[in-house]
């Protein structure tokens, strides 16, 4: 099968993927094999293949916004799935199910997790093998590349979301808006938030105020009205005290991404005195990801998507360091 692995990390411009030729993989007991169809391109895809994560074993093949058709199943898999469904894989691909925090429902920061293109090979490729009860079944209303982005940029800007505690009716303010932003921000104005963006990119501020949000500014601009609730999706740290100071007393900032840029010092007073609150956004439970399909489908979200042929994986991640995506970047396997 055809394949896209991290060679040698580095610069994007330096061409770290590299096409290579495997052997479609067999499903393990308790996995299901999944043919590809459409496989989202997300910004730890690049983290990745810079090197800014380092690769978990040599030439992992990164995606983990996977969707395509169940065609062989694993021993020991039962009733939930079977050859010809519909499914998606997602970044959080097993846990070890003894530790404390998976025992008390937050698997999420499981001791022992693995993640999908980082410990296992990923969908820039024609076939992946999951784990059966890690797998999504997924909402009627999208296509292949419209579900793809939901599965890592859908789950984890609902995750960061809630991790926002933006209170009912509130003020919200998204740092950057790119593929996870663009789907949170439609879940907190279907549920009644006021949204105001702050993105460098002039096209993603026009996608803003398409979308409904309130405002669109620059990216180190202060809102129009103190905010309750904000999440950084920018994986640079010298916003975190931008966004700090935008908030009314008791707000937090949520910072979404899986890396982040070094945050400058902070001022007690002018960026956490009044119970400002700071938290960080780690991974995703499965019920991050059965809730986010539910509000997917329920309140209609539209995903704004860019195609490449998985032949040009790395001129999607290209594109993705240099801002030239609206919405989400979406590989298609043209042999699906």
């Amino acid at each position: 099968m055809r394949a896209f692995a991290v060679a040698a990390p580095g610069p994007i411009d330096s061409h770290p993927l590299e096409a290579i030729d495997r052997e479609v993989p067999e499903p393990a007991e308790g996995e299901l094999r999944v043919r590809v169809s459409a496989c989202g391109v997300c910004r730890t895809d690049l983290h990745l293949a810079e090197g800014d994560l380092a690769p978990r074993r040599p030439l992992v093949v990164p995606g983990h916004e996977v969707v395509g058709v169940v065609d062989a199943i694993g021993e020991g898999v039962s009733g939930s799935h079977s050859p010809g469904d519909r499914v998606g894989v997602a970044w959080l691909a097993s846990t070890c199910r003894r530790c404390r925090f998976c025992l008390s429902g937050r698997e999420n920061l499981c001791l022992q997790p693995t993640f999908t293109g980082w410990d296992r090979d990923g969908g820039y490729a024609e076939y992946v093998t999951a784990r059966a009860d890690f797998v999504y079944g997924l909402p009627d209303g999208f296509d292949d590349v419209a579900a793809a982005p939901l599965l890592c940029a859908g789950i984890i800007g609902y995750r960061a979301l809630q991790r926002a505690e933006l209170p009912p009716s509130g003020v919200l303010g998204i740092y950057g808006f790119g593929a996870s932003a663009h789907l949170a921000a439609q879940i907190a104005i279907a549920e009644g938030a006021r949204v105001h963006v702050l993105t460098r990119a002039k096209a993603a501020r026009e996608l803003a105020l398409e979308l409904g949000a309130a405002s669109a500014g620059g990216v180190y601009d202060m809102p129009p009205e103190p905010l309750d609730a904000a999440i950084l999706f920018a994986p640079v740290g010298d916003l975190v005290p931008v966004g700090l100071k935008a908030l009314q007393r008791g707000g937090t900032l949520a910072v979404a991404g899986i890396h982040l840029t070094d945050v400058p010092p902070l001022n007690y007073a002018e960026h956490l005195f009044e119970e400002r609150n700071l938290r960080s956004v780690t991974a995703n439970t499965r019920a991050d990801g059965r809730e986010l399909l539910d509000k997917a489908a329920r309140y209609g979200l539209k995903v704004t998507t860019t195609t490449y042929p998985l032949e040009r994986a790395s001129a999607a991640l290209r594109d993705l360091a240099a801002d030239r995506v609206n919405g989400a970047a979406v590989l298609v396997n043209g042999s699906a």
